[in-house]
């Protein structure tokens, strides 16, 4: 556990904050395995107040527009827990803490809403923050501390499926409070003036970087419509939604009543952002080589280059002035549902036949991802270097080592359903992964799923897939927001991300005892171990550490990795004049 002020090494789709990027040079293509372990410092007082540092030569005015495969499923904060949905309402929501941006994208902890990053007492199981005065929402009202405490306590509502679950695992009597619309509030939460206070059951060091989630920023009470509020949240950031035609486009513009002088980390350039959903990679990735129109000021959260264009690009000096290339802190991976494939031989198989080395060169080769072997990144701190199934030295599977795993364990011709998000290039990877696993023995069968609903269809308890395309980076620094949320049996359940449903004690036991490791070096250790322990268990496929490429359109200005937030950093951005 990182001890509160002192400077916390970055352990950052699914979700989430923390990580480090930067542009690459020449053709040299980035290593992760070679990659710096970033840091994020815990910022003072001083650093929390706004207004945001500017952006060199940015000017205010214009629209910047967004190609992308998927619109979101959630946007009621509560809901939220992938990268796309937290990048996207950076510029409407607004929380206690958050990640203060330097112009290379290097994020710093700061109070975002609250004056500083917080107070810890008794030893991290008391935590205090003070709001600043004039926070107003869209329509001009205050802040209030009613809207304070209700967006916390919301958190424990039943329609709250989604999202993480650490707030309300972490404050006392959360096991027994069921939310407050029927007119009661956790005594744990506790409202002094302007500073709210949270009592733990537990001390958490890092709790002011749990708050920077995007599942905790505001909700005004006033304006809460429940299961409703997914569709149209209520804004106290720079901008405003203003039109939503679910599937196709969002919009926002300005809000009015936003006061830059108490936000440290948004900056407001363009008049307007028009998000437009439903372009497949190669369509996305033809318009920025065109270059054409409003496509000038077009940018992508989700979508990179498409595969079959990268040795255009990247090989075009031209072109490649307009791509960001960072090395990411996420390993993509294919949980395997452990309550349908109860034998660890026959996941070990899995492992075993996984074509890593053909599905990489579909995604675009080397220059976009690097082959995982473990749960890790290797930009995370607790990275451990191991290779349980042979991936270095068979890069393209053992068929033959898993086909006899298979007819040890009896299991010849094992049926698996395998999901996958719906996309052109998704589709040719299942086509190689179908192909691999039946020549080591399996039965397979694909099955596409809408891409905006994805994560809320593989976290059902109830889904019908033994394995399905996944993701992780970690929410703050630490080992915890990797194995707990991921891994431990107690975060099993509809909307939890334990897709594998990992149920094992001796994980549970050691992730439990990790948590409460106050040396950050023997605690890196205890996560690294606990990774491969997991890792033996055979519970997932480890796929690929990414390196992003994103494109953008040559009026785009600002145009950096936030690596608090894993991503694009929307609220940096502006439309060249």
């Amino acid at each position: 556990m990182i001890a509160t002020g002192v400077v916390a090494a970055s352990s950052a789709v699914l979700t989430a904050c923390g990580g480090g990027g930067s542009k690459s040079s020449g053709n040299k293509i980035p290593s992760v395995s070679k990659a710096k372990q970033s840091k994020i410092a815990v910022g003072t007082k001083a650093d929390s107040t706004g207004p945001a540092p500017e952006v060199a030569g940015a000017v205010k005015g214009g629209t910047i527009y967004g190609l992308d495969q998927f619109d979101m499923d959630h946007l009621d904060p509560a809901q939220i827990y992938v990268s796309t949905e937290i990048l996207i309402t950076t510029p409407i929501m607004r929380g206690l803490t958050g990640y203060k941006l330097d112009s290379k994208g290097g994020a710093t902890l700061v109070g975002d809403v609250a004056t500083d990053a917080g107070t810890a007492k008794d030893g991290g199981k008391t935590w205090s923050f003070t709001i600043k005065d004039g926070i107003k929402w869209e329509d001009g009202s205050d802040l209030s501390m009613d809207d304070v405490r209700h967006t916390f306590e919301r958190l424990f509502a039943s329609f709250v499926t989604e999202g993480p679950r650490y707030v309300q695992q972490f404050l006392v009597g959360g096991d027994k409070y069921t939310g407050p619309y029927e007119g009661k509030h956790l005594d744990s939460i506790e409202i002094d003036g302007r500073t709210i206070t949270f009592r733990l059951n537990q001390a958490r060091g890092d709790f002011n970087f749990t708050l920077a989630e995007r599942a905790y920023s505001f909700v005004k009470k006033s304006k809460d419509t429940k299961e409703k509020y997914d569709k149209q949240p209520f804004s106290c950031g720079p901008y405003k939604i203003s039109a939503r035609d679910i599937g196709k486009s969002l919009t926002y513009t300005r809000n009015e009543h936003w006061d830059a002088a108490t936000d440290p980390i948004r900056n407001a350039y363009p008049d307007k952002y028009l998000f437009q959903f439903g372009f497949e990679l190669l369509a996305s990735t033809d318009r920025y080589i065109a270059d054409k129109g409003n496509d000038q000021y077009t940018m992508s959260i989700f979508n990179e280059i498409a595969p079959e264009r990268i040795a255009t690009v990247l090989t075009d000096a031209k072109l490649k002035q307009r791509v960001l290339t960072a090395v990411d802190t996420v390993t993509y991976y294919w949980p395997i549902n452990t309550t349908r494939i109860t034998d660890v031989k026959v996941r070990q198989a899995i492992n075993y036949a996984w074509p890593n080395q053909q599905l990489q060169t579909i995604r675009g080769g080397a220059s976009t991802s690097e082959i995982a072997t473990t749960i890790f990144s290797p930009v995370t701190p607790g990275y451990t270097d191991f290779d349980l199934y042979g991936k270095k030295t068979k890069p393209g599977g053992d068929p033959a080592k898993a086909k006899a795993l298979l007819k040890e364990a009896g299991k010849l011709g094992q049926k698996l359903v395998i999901a996958y998000q719906t996309s052109d290039n998704a589709v040719k990877q299942a086509v190689a992964i179908k192909n691999a696993l039946e020549a080591a023995g399996f039965t397979v069968v694909n099955k596409q799923l809408d891409k905006s609903t994805f994560y809320t269809q593989i976290g059902k308890i109830d889904n019908t897939y033994d394995l399905f395309a996944a993701g992780w980076s970690p929410d703050w620094p630490g080992g915890y927001s990797v194995f707990y949320p991921c891994w431990d049996g107690d975060n099993i359940g509809d909307g939890r991300s334990n897709y594998a449903q990992l149920k094992n004690a001796s994980v549970d036991k050691a992730i439990a005892a990790a948590s409460l490791i106050t040396d950050a070096d023997e605690a890196n250790k205890a996560w690294g171990a606990i990774d491969k322990q997991v890792m033996e268990l055979a519970a997932c496929v480890p796929d690929y550490h990414a390196i992003r490429n994103w494109m953008h359109g040559s009026k785009v200005g600002g145009f950096v990795y936030d690596s608090g937030n894993t991503g694009i950093a929307l609220t940096r951005l502006y439309a060249k004049a």
